[in-house]
């Protein structure tokens, strides 16, 4: 936590510079004059929060695709049996083994040819594709925590599975739910390689390769508000981390304790 907490802090610390203490050779952690001026031109450029809309955007539609997706298929693998389950079940979390770098150059091929890139709707399916596999492993521990007696029963009461799926088992598990959408909203947040090859467009691109272009723009120049952009890019995420741990812990040890 050391390791990776020093270059936040030192981060941290640019983002609170003014400019002529960012050319002074010898540099303290705590900087002699700090100013939050960097923060509020930072948060003044309209086109850094178009970034942070676009994030927040592609995030929360492909968690709610992956979460969509995941709970049938959850559902399908905790309750039913079927021939090569357990190995189905293991190929689908090697899906998420993959690499975007391995698949980028035939994705774009194929997103292209269905007039799919530079496109806020075809980075969603990508997203929905990626994250679905860890959703459902997510979701389907939380659903081996309900008793298969609240299925039985919805069923002896005339429910049919998807009934009693959508009117017992999803209110029941719904903690679990809630973790797996802010699981995956996460790992959307930070996703960088689908957006910058599938997007091109500024005013289409999320904070994560919105900074990547604000630092191109802004490193030789005024390195401080490209820190500060860092640090703004950040909060969200550990917001949610703070405010929400149970529900993120929740989702990553669902199912692997019964009582």
């Amino acid at each position: 936590m050391l390791f990776f907490a020093l270059p936040l802090l030192w981060l941290l610390s640019l983002s609170i510079r003014t400019p002529a203490e960012i050319l002074v050779r010898n540099l303290h952690v705590i900087p002699r004059s700090p100013t939050l001026q960097n923060f509020v031109q930072v948060l003044n450029n309209h086109q850094f929060l178009g970034y942070l809309w676009n994030g927040l955007k592609l995030s929360i539609m492909g968690a709610a695709g992956a979460c969509v997706v995941a709970v049938p298929a959850s559902y399908a693998f905790s309750r039913l049996q079927f021939r090569g389950k357990a190995q189905l079940l293991f190929l689908v979390l090697g899906f998420q083994m993959v690499s975007p770098l391995v698949m980028m150059v035939p994705l774009y091929r194929s997103m292209q040819a269905m007039g799919l890139t530079e496109s806020h709707f075809g980075a969603t399916l990508v997203y929905i594709a990626m994250y679905s596999p860890i959703a459902t492993w997510t979701m389907k521990g939380s659903i081996d925590a309900v008793p298969r007696e609240l299925d039985e029963a919805a069923m002896i009461d005339g429910c049919s599975r998807l009934q009693a799926l959508l009117r017992i088992i999803l209110p029941v598990s719904l903690p679990g739910l809630a973790s797996t959408f802010i699981l995956t909203a996460m790992l959307g947040w930070s996703q960088f390689i689908v957006p910058f090859i599938l997007l091109s467009q500024p005013d289409m691109l999320p904070i994560s390769v919105g900074i990547f272009y604000f630092f191109g723009a802004y490193a030789g120049s005024a390195m401080q508000l490209v820190a500060a952009a860092s640090v703004l890019s950040l909060l969200p995420i550990i917001a949610v981390v703070f405010l929400l741990q149970n529900f993120v812990v929740g989702g990553l040890t669902a199912g692997a304790v019964k009582e």
